[in-house]
C-alpha cells in the first residue's frame, strides 16, 4: 500500500508493449482490469468524464458483493466499449498514474482490451472498418460524380435510416459532407516566396500535414492555415503523399493497420523534420497521434521521435512564433463573443490553451473557454449504440456554448476539433447556425484576409 494518496509528480507514460504476445492474453488483460477497476471503484474521481466510469460503477454497485469481485468478467467489455480513448482521465484526473506505484493507465488498458476484441472479430466489424478507412472513403466520395450523391444521401432521412440498418450509423448523428476537389487536389498557390526566418522557439518554414478531414471534408480550413502562413511570410509546403495518421484504426484496437500507416507516413515526415520544417497538423487527434501514440508504440524508432519533436498544433506554433517576435498582430476585425471548446485531444498534448491565448490578442474579442468533452469522440459518437450517450455527455458543453458569460448568445462557436464543433452545433439545436467556425478560420477573419466563410467545402 502506498503511503501517499496521489502523485505530485508529472505523469509519465510507459511504452505500449503491443508486439508482446502477452499483450493479447485475454485472461491477463482481465486480471489487470480487475486490479485497475478496483482502484477506480475506490476513487471515482472520473465519474463525470465519460460513460466508461458510470458503466463500471453501476456494474459494481449492482453486483452481489458491491465490489469489483462481484462483477462478471464478461461485463468488463461493456466498460471497454464505452471508452473512446480521449485520454482526459489519465492527463487531468487520475492521481495514480505513473510514477505513482499503482501505475494506472486506464486509456491504454482499454486500448489493450480493444486490441484483443479486434483480433477476435467484433459484431460490428464491417461498420468499424468502413468508418475508420478515412483515406478510402475520402478518395471515393470526393469523385465529382459521386460527391453530390453521397452528400445528398447523408441529408435524406430514408437513406439515413437504411444506413443505420445496414451499417449501424445512427440516423440522427451529424455526418461530414465531402468536398470536391479535395484540398490536396487543388491546394492554394504560393507558400515558397518568403525568406526563412527561424526563431529561438520555432523553425521558420512549415510543412502542412493536411489530415483526412481537412483534405476530404473541409478544405477551407487548410486554405485558412495557408493564408495565415502567407500573411506572416512563413514559407510552407504540403507533406508529400500523406495518408491517414492512424487514429481511427487505433481507436478500434487495429494496431497492425496503425503500423502500416506509420510505415507510409513517417519516412516522408521524418525527411521534413530533418530538413528543419515545423510540421503542422490542423486536427488535434492527428497531432496527438504523431506526438504521443506512435512514439509510445515505436519508442526506439528514431524517425518517429524526429517527427514527434517537429510536430506542432497550429496555434502552439503561432503563439511560439509570437514569443519569437515573428507573428503579425495587425488584426483588422474584431470577433466579439467566442464560445471556444478545448478539444480533449488538444488538452492532453499538455501545451496549454494556445488557441485561447492567441484569439484573446484580437481586439474586442471575449473568449469563453469550455474544458469538457463534447462527446463526439471521432467515429464513436456516430454509431447507433453510442450516439444517444454522446449527446448526453455533450449536454454541459452545449449549454455552456449557447450562453456566453459576457451576456447573451455567442457571435462564434469554435473548437479545434471540427468534428466536435459540429457535434456541439447539433446539440445547440439551431443556436449555432451560421456561427460555427474553426479557430483557424476565425484567425484568418481577424487578419482581414479572405472572405467568410473560409471553412466550407
Amino acid at each position: 500500500m502506498s503511503a501517499k494518496e496521489g502523485s505530485l509528480e508529472a505523469p509519465t507514460r510507459h511504452p505500449l508493449e503491443w508486439r508482446d504476445p502477452s499483450f493479447y492474453d485475454e485472461r491477463a488483460c482481465q486480471d489487470e482490469m480487475e486490479r485497475v477497476f478496483d482502484i477506480c471503484h475506490g476513487c471515482r474521481r472520473c465519474v463525470s468524464l465519460c460513460n466508461a466510469f458510470p458503466t463500471l460503477f453501476d456494474l459494481v454497485d449492482e453486483s452481489e458483493t458491491m465490489e469489483v469481485d462481484g462483477v462478471d468478467r464478461k461485463d468488463y467489455w461493456k466498460v471497454v466499449d464505452q471508452c473512446y480513448l480521449c485520454d482526459v482521465c489519465y492527463m487531468t484526473k487520475c492521481p495514480y498514474v505513473p510514477p505513482h506505484p499503482w501505475n494506472i493507465d486506464f486509456p491504454h488498458l482499454m486500448l489493450r482490451g480493444k486490441a484483443i476484441q479486434f483480433r477476435a472479430g467484433g459484431a460490428h466489424g464491417l461498420r468499424d472498418r468502413v468508418l475508420s478507412s478515412t483515406d478510402r472513403n475520402g478518395r471515393l466520395a470526393s469523385i465529382p460524380v459521386v460527391v453530390h450523391a453521397v452528400n445528398a444521401a447523408n441529408r435524406t432521412p430514408v437513406l439515413r435510416k437504411a444506413l443505420e440498418n445496414v451499417l449501424g450509423v445512427h440516423r440522427d448523428a451529424w455526418l461530414p459532407a465531402f468536398a470536391s476537389p479535395s484540398f490536396r487536389a487543388r491546394p492554394p498557390t504560393g507558400g515558397n516566396e518568403a525568406d526563412v526566418r527561424d526563431g529561438t522557439r520555432t523553425p521558420g518554414k512549415v510543412a502542412i500535414f493536411t489530415t483526412c478531414y481537412v483534405n476530404y471534408n473541409e478544405p477551407g480550413i487548410g486554405r485558412d492555415l495557408a493564408a495565415i502562413l502567407d500573411h506572416n511570410a512563413i514559407p510552407w509546403v504540403l507533406a508529400e503523399k500523406e495518408h491517414c495518421c492512424g487514429m481511427p484504426k487505433l481507436e478500434l484496437g487495429d494496431l497492425e493497420s496503425v503500423a502500416k500507416l506509420k510505415a507510409k507516413n513517417i519516412p516522408r515526415l521524418a525527411r521534413l523534420a530533418r530538413d528543419g520544417y515545423a510540421i503542422l497538423a490542423p486536427i488535434p487527434s492527428c497531432a496527438l497521434m504523431f506526438k504521443q501514440e506512435l512514439p509510445l508504440m515505436f519508442p526506439d524508432d528514431r524517425e518517429v521521435l524526429a517527427v514527434r519533436d517537429a510536430l506542432f498544433d497550429p496555434f502552439e506554433y503561432f503563439v511560439a512564433r509570437h514569443k519569437d517576435g515573428l507573428l503579425r498582430t495587425d488584426f483588422s476585425r474584431e470577433l466579439g463573443k467566442v464560445s471556444y471548446h478545448v478539444a480533449c485531444h488538444l488538452r492532453v498534448q499538455n501545451i496549454g490553451q494556445k488557441t485561447r491565448e492567441l484569439l484573446q490578442m484580437i481586439p474586442s474579442t471575449e473568449v469563453s473557454t469550455i474544458e469538457r468533452c463534447s462527446g463526439h469522440a471521432g467515429t464513436w459518437g456516430v454509431k447507433k449504440e453510442f450516439h444517444p450517450t454522446a449527446m448526453k455527455i455533450g449536454r454541459p458543453v452545449f449549454r455552456a456554448a449557447a450562453a456566453h458569460p459576457a451576456g447573451g448568445e455567442p457571435d462564434w462557436v469554435a473548437s479545434d476539433c471540427q468534428l466536435a464543433g459540429h457535434h456541439i452545433a447539433q446539440g445547440m439545436e439551431g443556436k449555432a447556425d451560421g456561427r460555427l467556425a474553426h479557430p483557424l478560420t476565425l484567425l484568418r477573419m481577424a487578419y482581414g484576409i479572405g472572405d467568410w466563410p473560409g471553412a466550407t467545402p
